[in-house]
């Protein structure tokens, strides 16, 4: 058996573009000699790696299994050259996934103080939610993942990362609806209003619900998004109530489109996560980018 690294790096090109017409323009290859390759790569494995729906190539069982290995063959590789060619390794190309809060409003700064340190880094940034990413780091397509939410895919490494702190928010119109001037909202007041809410999967949504359920038992939905930042317009424009990351709502607090709403709750907070593949292994490059999110947490919250 003979299978090439081209061989390898055309199959995970197609397994992301879904179409050896795409795979061949990102490779800058003919389609035929995409399609060729493949072909031999089959035969080669003496198995079908894709079923084919019209045009479109949809990754099969054996193909998410080789999907594996090829894209740790392909970053290994990438790891030899770039120790061998005289490259700075800042030009190794970092693949992270991202919930929306975090790829928002931390990991910019995050980078940016990596790349203070480290000289600058090339970073290709999925931002999906947490559901989603959890998906991308156990099927390779990133290396990395932060999720705002509890991980539910088996074989991955989870550690926490950052406690987040969670707050209550709405227009200022709503919040004198909810009580009183002079005591806080009840469990019993909070029950009765309406809530924003993100999508099923969504590591917001989750902290929220497993942050309020418990005081109020139910969450009456006014309206469902696809993002914090839709959330919090919605909120702004008196929709319903929100509960979300300080970080996230902090901006128009501060300009007065939104109000904290006192409540006799606990502090609200959710664990955010970093997470990577049991089956990966980490070049010295990742784990300088990984060792540097801890040490970047841990300052965050000697500062908080």
């Amino acid at each position: 058996m003979r299978i090439t690294l081209r061989q390898l790096q055309i199959f995970s090109a197609v397994a992301e573009h879904g179409s050896t017409t795409a795979a061949a323009e990102s490779l800058a290859l003919s389609q035929s000699a995409t399609s060729s390759a493949l072909n031999e790569l089959e035969d080669l494995l003496a198995a079908q790696l894709f079923d084919r729906v019209g045009k479109a190539l949809l990754l099969n069982d054996s193909g998410r299994m080789l999907l594996e290995h090829a894209r740790q063959a392909l970053d290994i590789v990438e790891d030899i050259e770039n120790a061998f060619s005289g490259k700075r390794d800042g030009q190794r190309q970092f693949r992270i996934g991202a919930s929306t809060t975090i790829g928002a409003y931390l990991l910019p700064e995050l980078l940016a103080a990596y790349n203070a340190l480290h000289g600058d880094r090339i970073a290709r940034v999925s931002i999906a939610n947490t559901a989603d990413v959890a998906a991308a780091v156990a099927n390779f397509d990133v290396e990395i993942g932060f999720i705002e939410g509890p991980c539910h895919v088996p074989g991955l490494r989870v550690e926490p990362w950052i406690r987040d702190e969670l707050v209550i928010v709405a227009a200022p119109g709503n919040e004198e609806a909810l009580r009183s001037r002079a005591a806080p909202a009840t469990p019993e007041q909070l029950a009765e209003a309406r809530w924003l809410l993100r999508e099923p999967g969504s590591g917001t949504r989750e902290a929220a619900e497993s942050a309020l359920i418990p005081y109020l038992h139910y969450l009456e939905e006014g309206g469902q998004f696809s993002s914090s930042e839709a959330i919090k317009h919605a909120c702004a424009a008196g929709l319903g109530l929100a509960c979300l990351s300080r970080a996230v709502v902090a901006d128009l607090i501060a300009l007065g489109k939104l109000v904290e709403v006192a409540t006799t709750l606990p502090p609200l907070s959710r664990d955010m996560y970093l997470i990577t593949s049991r089956k990966k292994t980490l070049s010295p490059a990742l784990e300088s980018l990984l060792g540097f999110c801890r040490s970047w947490s841990r300052e965050m919250r000697s500062t908080a």
